[in-house]
C-alpha cells in the first residue's frame, strides 16, 4: 500500500510548524511499513489533484491569503471543489480552512473571494482568538479529543451543508460564540488548530490516514503504534488547558 500526498503552497502557508503535519502524517505510515510519496504544489505549480490521495493546506496570514489569489484562480480552485465533490481527503489549517470557503472579509471591509469549495466565510474582527485549546471531534470525523494552538482574527460561520469538525471545550474555535471549531464536509477537515496539528494528536492523524487508505483500497487497517510520547504530550497539554 501506498498513499500519494499533495503538499500545497508550502512555499507560503505554514506558520507554526505547520510542515510537522506531513512529517507526522509520512512518519506513521512508513512506522506500519505503508508508502508514502509528498508532492509539493507551491505557487505557480499546476497538478491533477486526482493524482493524489491526501491534500494538506497549511495556515497563513491575511497578505499570504491574499497573495495566492490570482494562482487559484488559474484553474486550482477548480481542481480543488471537483477535488473535494469527489471525497478526496484533505486537512486545511488556518488560512488555508479559511481558503477553501467562499470568501474572507477583512475587519476594515476588503473582500477576498476564495473558492467556495466549502459552504463557509470568514469576517474578521478587532480581537485576536488566540492561546492554547481544545475541542471533541464529532463522531463523523473520529470523535477523538484534540489539543491546539489557535491564533485567528477572522470569524468563520458555517453554512448548512457543512458540519462542525467539532466541539470547543476551551478556547474560542471558529467564532468564539457558537461553541464550533472547523469544518468537516465529505473528506475534507479544516480547523484553526496549529502547533503543528497532527504530532500531539495521533488518533485525529490516524483517522486521516484511514480516511485516505480506505477510499483508494476500500478497507485497511492501521496496526496500533507505541504512541506513549505523542499521548504523554496530548495529556499533558489537555490538563493544562
Amino acid at each position: 500500500m501506498e498513499l500519494k500526498i499533495c503538499h500545497m503552497y508550502p512555499d507560503v502557508l505554514n506558520l507554526y510548524g505547520d510542515r510537522g503535519d506531513i512529517i507526522c502524517l509520512s512518519r506513521r505510515l512508513q512506522w506500519r511499513g505503508i508508502g508514502v510519496q509528498v508532492t509539493r504544489l507551491p505557487i505557480g505549480r499546476q497538478a491533477a489533484l486526482s493524482g493524489f490521495d491526501l491534500v494538506f493546506i497549511g495556515g497563513g496570514q491575511d497578505f499570504e491569503q491574499q497573495v495566492l489569489l490570482e494562482d487559484l484562480h488559474r484553474g486550482k480552485d477548480r481542481e480543488i471543489r471537483a477535488a473535494v465533490e469527489d471525497g478526496l481527503p484533505f486537512l486545511a489549517i488556518c488560512g488555508g480552512y479559511q481558503m477553501l470557503g467562499s470568501y474572507y472579509e477583512t475587519f476594515d471591509g476588503q473582500r477576498c473571494d476564495f473558492i467556495g469549495a466549502l459552504d463557509l466565510y470568514t469576517v474578521g474582527s478587532k480581537k485576536r482568538m488566540i492561546g492554547n485549546y481544545k475541542f471533541q471531534c464529532e463522531p463523523e470525523a473520529g470523535g477523538s479529543l484534540v489539543v491546539g494552538f489557535e491564533n485567528h482574527s477572522g470569524k468563520t460561520r458555517l453554512g448548512g451543508s457543512v458540519r462542525p469538525l467539532g466541539k470547543v471545550l476551551s478556547g474560542y474555535g471558529n467564532n468564539g460564540e457558537d461553541g464550533t471549531e472547523g469544518a468537516h464536509y465529505k473528506n475534507v477537515f479544516g480547523t484553526y488548530s496549529h502547533g503543528p496539528l497532527l504530532p500531539k494528536n495521533p488518533a485525529f492523524c490516524d483517522h486521516l490516514l484511514q480516511t485516505a487508505l480506505e477510499r483508494k483500497y476500500g478497507r485497511a487497517e492501521l496496526e496500533p503504534l507505541d504512541d506513549a510520547a505523542e499521548l504523554f504530550a496530548h495529556d499533558e497539554m489537555a490538563k493544562r488547558i
